[in-house]
């Protein structure tokens, strides 16, 4: 077979898993060519909050958190059990620490554990209260030259300034240390004058469009390729092998040669609308997906036309999510476990935790959509109040941006609705008016006495972490008796979707016998989550994503012998 290229290692995909996979590789003395088929890197790890979910790490030790990749494994495997490869579940847990050290030695990649951000299942053994999730911190797109301008630009922040996690939550209690933090950002940014007379956006960049910028910069460093519009059109075998892959750069088919491997770390097929009603649950589609556009399921369609296996097909990182009128997709992650919300079904009735973890709000949104109370789409209902106090999603508070100043499209497209009493807002929503009355009455009193018994909204950690603790005896529940009222259209959308090739330990993707498909590597949501159906805590996607991608590249290139010249 005839080559125009010759490389160790192929990565087909710019998001966190694809570049790590290739840092890991170039360290271990391999050529690598990175290919993405959009023309701006970053993938869904670029609109992501960019945190990792790394247990038995070595930095949470240098904030006196004790844990250790077996507590990690413990907590893993009561949580998913063996609907996982227990030796793949094993090597993530034993291995995740591993990969965030060699990064962190070997790239620009700056993980800081939050002391305070928990794991989502505290009645689970090997639970921790704080220090898995880690914050992927600020990087300046400066130090990207002329790179910064093919970064994925649809990266959101509720601030004209971008925040890191840390200071997210800082920000989000509200009193002088966040009015004094906020003060300081906005001076930062204000007097970063070449930026301002330019009328560039922040460039400062943080959450997941920090990391990327840190892995890119990354790549910068090495010399490793990075090839924009060039999409993976088919995998290439030589002798039962994966020996490389037609890459379309230009507009011209390439043969990539790849004597160690190919590492497919596309995404998932959240944006492919005929994957998702095959596989998934009705109603579903892929207009409530926050994925990036790319996420069409090609590697795993590649990997199928050789024999793959496919795992959790039926999953997603579930969120809620809203469709602005521009039809970009934002999850809402928070903003619904303030005091004063609650979210309702057509029948006007609660039917979840609002404040639980965001993938068991929409199992809930399903499972009421099943028993046929119209929780697709759902709305979440707020008061006065609430409005002038706290964010919704991207919507500023009252207090920083009123009605009058909010774009007119948010309300005359549906997204946010806007009544002087409960009864005028069931009526212009066509939900039921006297279910609702009756939800609000009777969460009115649970919320004064600080219980929420029906539902047990402000009992965990996670739930009161997005909540306000100036608010008692329950910092997630506050009545909802001042208008006008309003109420946000959710969706049950995903972060991106969770199913894929199924993978060994190795990152090798398997075929259904559980032989084992030489040369081909899946890393990130081209895989089958090694969460299997379940959301551990906030990072489990890049993390796991990240982890994979190194024990890929490691696999590949320290561990088997190269293909014959």
């Amino acid at each position: 077979m005839q080559y125009d290229q010759e490389v160790d290692w192929l990565v087909a995909g710019s998001g966190a898993a694809g570049m790590t996979g290739a840092i890991a590789a170039h360290q271990l003395g391999g050529r690598v060519l990175v290919v993405e088929k959009e023309p701006r890197y970053g993938g869904t790890t670029c609109k992501s909050g960019g945190v990792a979910w790394l247990p038995g790490n070595h930095r949470q030790a240098e904030l006196g958190i004790d844990d250790s990749a077996e507590q990690g494994w413990q907590y893993l495997y009561a949580l998913i059990g063996e609907s996982v490869s227990p030796a793949r579940l094993r090597a993530f847990a034993m291995r995740a620490g591993e990969m965030l050290a060699f990064m962190m030695r070997h790239s620009r990649v700056e993980f800081t554990p939050l002391p305070e951000y928990m794991d989502y299942y505290p009645t689970q053994p090997g639970y921790k209260s704080g220090g898995r999730s880690m914050d992927p911190g600020a990087f300046s797109l400066r130090e990207l030259g002329a790179e910064a301008e093919r970064i994925r630009d649809d990266y959101s922040s509720i601030l004209r300034c971008n925040i890191t996690v840390t200071e997210g939550r800082q920000l989000g209690a509200m009193g002088p240390a966040a009015i004094w933090l906020g003060a300081r950002l906005y001076a930062r940014y204000w007097l970063d004058l070449p930026a301002r007379l330019r009328g560039k956006r922040d460039q400062r960049v943080t959450l997941g469009a920090g990391l990327v910028a840190r892995l890119r910069r990354s790549l910068m460093d090495r010399d490793i390729p990075l090839w924009l519009n060039a999409p993976l059109q088919e995998l290439l075998l030589e002798d039962g092998r994966v020996s490389g892959a037609v890459v379309v750069k230009d507009g011209v088919p390439q043969r990539v040669r790849a004597r160690r491997g190919v590492l497919l770390a596309m995404g998932g097929f959240a944006h492919n609308a005929t994957m998702r009603q095959t596989f998934q649950q009705a109603p579903i589609g892929s207009d409530w997906t926050a994925a990036a556009p790319g996420a069409t399921g090609d590697g795993i369609r590649m990997g199928q036309a050789l024999g793959a296996a496919l795992g959790f097909m039926q999953s997603a990182w579930w969120s809620p999510s809203y469709r602005m009128p521009d039809g970009s997709v934002l999850a809402l992650i928070a903003g619904k476990a303030y005091p004063g919300s609650i979210m309702v079904n057509r029948k006007g009735q609660r039917f979840t935790n609002e404040a639980q973890p965001y993938e068991d709000v929409v199992k809930d949104q399903y499972a009421s959509e099943a028993r046929g109370e119209g929780a697709i789409p759902c709305y979440l209902i707020f008061d006065a109040r609430f409005r002038q106090q706290y964010p919704v999603g991207h919507i500023k508070p009252g207090k920083m941006v009123g009605d009058s100043q909010l774009p007119g499209e948010l309300f005359s497209s549906g997204l946010l609705t806007r009544a002087d009493s409960l009864q005028g807002l069931a009526e212009a929503l066509d939900i039921d008016a006297s279910g609702l009355a009756a939800t609000v009455e009777r969460f009115n009193e649970q919320a004064r006495a600080g219980r929420d018994p029906d539902f047990g909204r402000g009992d965990s950690e996670h739930d009161r972490y997005y909540a306000d603790p100036k608010v008692q005896p329950n910092p997630c529940l506050g009545p909802l008796e001042t208008g006008p009222y309003y109420a946000l259209r959710c969706d049950a959308g995903d972060l991106d979707t969770k199913g894929g090739l199924l993978c060994d330990e190795h990152a090798r993707v398997l075929k259904e016998s559980g032989d084992v498909i030489p040369g081909l590597y899946a890393a990130g949501n081209t895989s089958a989550a090694v969460m299997g159906d379940t959301y551990p805590g906030a990072g489990a996607t890049i993390g796991s994503a990240m982890t994979f991608a190194y024990l890929a590249a490691q696999h590949a290139l320290t561990d088997q012998e190269p293909a014959d010249e």
